[in-house]
């Protein structure tokens, strides 16, 4: 060759483009926050990237992460070079350091290192450097899936998923039942509004049925992970993404487990939970423990409901609706505009206990509603030690689920409970207070709680005599 310079057709190599602004090593820390139940406001600012940017990376991705940038994906666990790695050897080379010199820097095999400078080449000056960007751009781009979806390629799996996802709903005879037209706006179907009709098959139950249609063609098989990916993450093709209104949640984007587990529940901690009450309250041998809940009506209206264990002694609190409710949207972060907010509720079971004496105002137990988050003021206000039951265990507030079950005859379900005043709601109460009952022995829960009364009194007496 006697030092002639060889001449680089460019044009023939195919150059990678402008690398992307940001390598999926910086989108990997949004992906990771996302798994540690943060949102996304939250993950892109540890990400260093703007809430609109982790936003619209939440939204493409359906809620879940792709599989190559999954916290869990072996790039993520440190088996193969991440870009800051890729910037040591660049850095490394420029100095001169050899193979083995660099590989013994950043503790890698000296074959990963020689791979490594072989396969990501820049020639954009006409020769062959390394350059950091580039060879993340090409790692970022082998590590995407190789192979199309399956339900892209599958037409008649596709077609089959399709049909029992979002089929027509028909008659016996095979008329085919429109139902309600609702326009798909990309987000959940709000409460009290139509949805689509449609066969609404899950994907578990697409995926399992599959062998049983077809049990000697293996080709028409798929997971049930798989339809849901095709349904939510954008690029996957085959299914709309609009068809996720017709899963029984209709939910437009996945929801992280972390994100489920600690939500709207972060002020029942376990040492108020119904396992920590005192082994007292169970047998109903001393009164003063109470047990409480909220019966729900039209248009958010509330009446909240507080039943005495030992007596049976029942009282209502009255939850008016706010005067800005109705006219004005609740502000964010603001008090619940219907009545039965947090505040509305503490302020209520204060202003009711508040004229009973110190021996009848032991504890309460209620379910683990939002409307009780204030529980610690109320404990200061009122006296009441509360403590909540575990998720979704009525039966461990017996005596209160019972009366409210008697309460619905004077309030049944699907009625306006705001139209109800203090003076009805009083009624309602005598009503069942002087109502005789078998576990009193037929007396009246007024008459055992007046008795109560007498002997607190008595002994009050006893005491200052």
């Amino acid at each position: 060759m006697g030092g002639r310079k060889v001449r680089i057709d460019r044009s023939k190599m195919g150059s990678p483009g402008r690398p992307p602004v940001l390598h999926q090593a910086q989108r990997r820390p949004f992906w990771q926050a996302i798994a540690n139940g943060r949102s996304s406001e939250e993950a892109a600012q540890i990400a260093g990237v703007s809430q609109a940017v982790g936003t619209r990376w939440f939204r493409e991705c359906g809620g879940m992460p792709p599989s190559h940038l999954s916290p869990s994906s072996p790039v993520a666990t440190g088996r193969y070079l991440s870009l800051a790695e890729r910037e040591e050897i660049a850095v490394l080379r420029v100095l001169g350091s050899g193979v083995r010199e660099i590989a013994r820097q950043l503790k890698r095999a000296a074959s990963t290192i020689s791979r490594e400078l072989r396969r990501n080449a820049s020639t954009r000056s006409g020769c062959f450097e390394y350059r950091a960007t580039a060879a993340q751009w090409h790692a970022d781009r082998a590590t995407r899936r190789p192979k199309s979806a399956k339900l892209a390629t599958n037409v008649a799996l596709r077609r089959y998923v399709q049909d029992r996802l979002a089929g027509k709903v028909a008659t016996p005879a095979g008329k085919i039942i429109a139902g309600p037209e609702v326009a798909w706006n990309g987000r959940r179907h709000g409460p009290r509004q139509h949805r689509r009709w449609s066969r609404a098959w899950s994907p578990e139950q697409i995926a399992h049925r599959l062998p049983i249609d077809f049990p000697d063609d293996p080709s028409m098989r798929i997971s049930h992970e798989a339809i849901y990916q095709s349904l939510y993450i954008q690029g996957r093709g085959a299914l709309r993404r609009e068809l996720t209104a017709c899963l029984r949640t209709g939910r437009a984007l996945r929801v992280p487990r972390e994100r489920t587990r600690g939500r709207g529940k972060s002020f029942v901690t376990p040492e108020i939970l119904i396992s920590e009450r005192p082994a007292a309250v169970d047998d109903r041998a001393i009164p003063g423990h109470w047990e409480g809940d909220l019966i729900l009506g039209l248009n958010s209206s509330a009446i909240g409901t507080l039943v005495e264990r030992t007596t049976r002694f029942t009282m209502l609190l009255h939850l008016p609706p706010l005067p800005e409710h109705r006219r004005q949207p609740r502000a964010k972060n603001g008090p619940a505009l219907a009545g039965h907010g947090a505040e509305a509720v503490r302020d209520a079971i204060t202003r009711a206990m508040g004229s009973l004496p110190e021996q009848l105002r032991r504890s309460l137990t209620w379910d683990q509603g939002a409307e009780m988050s204030q529980h610690a003021q109320l404990t200061i206000d009122a006296g009441l030690e509360v403590y909540f039951c575990d998720p979704r265990s009525p039966w461990q507030r017996g005596t209160n689920e019972n009366t409210n079950g008697l309460l619905r005859q004077y309030f049944p379900k699907g009625t306006d409970l705001s139209a109800h005043g203090p003076t009805e709601l009083q009624a309602i109460a005598l009503t069942l207070n002087t109502r005789p009952r078998k576990t009193l022995g037929w007396h009246t829960p007024a008459e055992a709680f007046n008795e109560v009364l007498l002997s607190i009194d008595q002994r009050s007496v006893a005491t200052t005599g």
